[in-house]
């Protein structure tokens, strides 16, 4: 005789006011983006319902909408974005469904806000057992490969997603600003500071202002912040760059030879994504100096590598995503000490995604930080 145990069915929890369908942005190719009515996705095992608090516009939203080779592939590599998915990957949301033992295994309850990590790590390739799960093999993301992003009115969160507790007293652009801050904190261990060094960082955009913001924690000598935008130089003093130069208006390679007795900076991170911050700053290093590229570009990169190897032997170091580093930079704005108000400068109801793309990719440098926030109207 044999018996069968059946498991018990996971009880799921939701509020009671969550509708059947919402309004979403769908990625339909390169340049085709359209606002659609999509049905609301359904928590399973695991998963958790979030309503979007906000989710933020990022240079790879932008690079990705132009169809850069990066995201739609080229010669030298297959496309990785995908059509008929829903973008938005630096996001917070509010928990409003999921089983009570999902609910219990993330510590969370109904009604608390929470942040993913953008990428839904595969947990058995190579890396992910290796525990270097940002650079999973199979590399799903949310609003680009594998999982619908947040530029919606409610997005899912996978059982395999990275979740991690965020304050529901912050601005929900201000907490989704978790994600860049949390990537630039990874850009700044990878430049491994030391409390003797120059650093400087290019650029003073979202990434780069974190950058600054993750270096002040560190510490070093002085900072020293690039940009062609003085009003964007202004906000990186006030995020902790010691000096800025406006390199529209000054020479930097020389400027930072003049305060480092002739020899150059230490450590350089590059937060641009404009092809002209690479070779500046393997001019501006000093021998054995510290490369650090965070940057999506979207055209190809070329300099004299004698400089890297025979000139100077530096140490060029790429950075991807903010593995362990997002528990610090959720502290850091539940801190309130960074000017978030004048750093998240533009908030724009779902039916404006194109108008908050087109902004993003202002090259006057009208805006800094770009959000989504799905509950204004329009």
């Amino acid at each position: 005789m044999s018996t069968t145990t059946n498991e018990p069915e996971a009880t799921t929890s939701a509020t009671t006011d969550i509708p059947t369908t919402m309004r979403a942005v769908v990625v339909h190719g390169p340049g085709d983006y359209r606002l659609e009515e999509r049905p609301v996705p359904t928590p399973g095992p695991g998963e958790l319902l979030l309503r979007t608090d906000a989710v933020g516009i990022c240079a790879s939203d932008l690079k990705c909408y132009h169809g850069a080779a990066k995201f739609w592939g080229d010669e030298n590599r297959a496309a990785w974005a995908e059509r008929d998915r829903i973008p938005g990957h630096e996001f917070v949301g509010t928990i409003v469904s999921g089983d009570d033992d999902t609910l219990a295994k993330r510590k969370v309850s109904l009604g608390d806000r929470i942040a993913c990590e953008q990428i839904v790590p595969c947990w058995e390739c190579r890396y992910c057992l290796e525990g270097a799960y940002w650079m999973c093999n199979v590399h799903d993301m949310f609003g680009f490969k594998g999982y619908d992003g947040a530029m919606a009115e409610y997005v899912l969160v996978p059982a395999k997603a990275l979740t991690h507790p965020v304050s529901s007293a912050l601005p929900g652009q201000v907490a989704a600003f978790a994600e860049p801050l949390s990537c630039a904190f990874h850009a700044v261990e990878r430049g491994d500071i030391k409390f003797g060094d120059t650093v400087v960082i290019a650029g003073a955009g979202p990434i780069g202002l974190s950058a600054i913001a993750g270096a002040r924690q560190k510490n070093p000598l002085r900072i020293i912040a690039l940009d062609v935008v003085d009003a964007k130089l202004e906000l990186a003093r006030k995020v902790g760059a010691d000096l800025t130069i406006n390199i529209a208006e000054e020479d930097a390679v020389t400027r930072v030879k003049e305060l480092t007795d002739g020899y150059g900076a230490d450590v350089y991170i590059e937060a641009t994504g404009h092809p002209s911050a690479v070779p500046q700053g393997l001019n501006l290093l000093r021998k054995l100096g510290t490369f650090v590229e965070y940057s999506v570009f979207k055209d190809n990169v070329s300099v004299d590598w004698s400089i890297i190897s025979d000139d100077k032997e530096l140490d060029v170091r790429g950075a991807h995503l903010g593995p362990h580093t997002w528990p610090a930079a959720i502290k850091l704005l539940e801190a309130e000490t960074l000017p978030m108000s004048e750093i998240c400068t533009h908030q724009f109801p779902l039916e404006q995604f194109q108008a908050a793309l087109d902004l993003v990719g202002d090259s006057a440098g009208a805006s800094v930080k770009v959000s989504i926030i799905p509950s204004l109207q329009a």
